[in-house]
């Protein structure tokens, strides 16, 4: 079981990243959240990991925190709920929100991520109200992350979107309401991502 990797990043995207360990490169499924906290490319980096083991495959994914990577666990415990569809919720929002979402019984809020219907919704808030509220380490004010240009930022939050499940049509439509609605404001992946996700359900 490979519990951690530490090595030079090697690349990353919204969805994934290669670390190279001792000169071999794994590749680690991501979500956003973890993605926005890793440095630059050629940089040592730390990513927190869990095997996931398949007929056909071994997946691995990786994480920023032991809180995110217990909260993935949780997740990935519920019948239906697979490591993509976990990852996406992660993606979808942060630690702290999931964790108000869940103790609020808050399942609208749950169904506005791909692959969540209302089923799936209400058993997550069912199956993790109580555990949930057991995690460690989660910051509810949310992390700071060093802004990119806008073009960057853009660009980011399509791949993501998609990455998601949206069409392409739908993630430029719902950025470009969200960047209209603050056009003065400088956006981080993050802060764009929530505001996106918001039109996508429009």
């Amino acid at each position: 079981m490979i519990a951690q990797l530490s090595g030079i990043l090697v690349s990353k995207s919204t969805t994934s990243a290669v670390i190279s360990c001792g000169g071999v490169g794994y590749l680690a499924g991501i979500s956003l959240n973890t993605s926005e906290k890793l440095p630059v490319i050629g940089e040592q980096a730390t990513l927190l990991t869990t095997m996931v083991v398949r007929e056909d495959a071994l997946l691995l994914y990786g994480f920023h925190s032991e809180a995110e990577r217990d909260i993935f666990g949780l997740l990935t415990s519920i019948s239906g709920i697979g490591p993509k569809i976990a990852i996406a919720i992660l993606s979808a929002t942060s630690l702290g929100d999931l964790q108000d979402i869940i103790s609020r019984n808050d399942v609208v809020s749950l169904q506005k991520i791909p692959g969540i219907g209302k089923k799936t919704a209400e058993i997550i808030v069912v199956q993790l109200r109580d555990k949930i509220s057991k995690v460690e380490g989660i910051n509810t004010v949310g992390d700071l992350v060093e802004t990119a240009t806008k073009n960057e930022v853009r660009s980011d939050v399509l791949d993501a979107l998609q990455a998601l499940g949206y069409s392409r049509a739908i993630a430029e439509k719902a950025v470009k309401q969200a960047l209209a609605q603050e056009p003065t404001v400088r956006f981080s992946v993050e802060q764009l991502m929530r505001k996106a996700l918001k039109f996508t359900m429009k």
